[in-house]
């Protein structure tokens, strides 16, 4: 394997793996939202077209 076939190797797994932690770590962090913070559902209007 030549030098910089490795160099491109070794750099795609580590932005891989930086991203997979970064956004795992952002998941475990995010507080779960209460009951009381959703929003309502609003109705949707629908109209037969036919």
């Amino acid at each position: 394997m030549t030098t910089s076939a490795l160099i491109m190797f070794v750099s795609a797994n580590v932005i891989v793996t930086a991203f997979t932690i970064y956004y795992f770590w952002k998941v475990l962090v995010t507080p779960i939202a209460s009951e009381e913070e959703e929003q309502p559902i609003p109705d949707i209007k629908s109209y037969d077209v036919s």
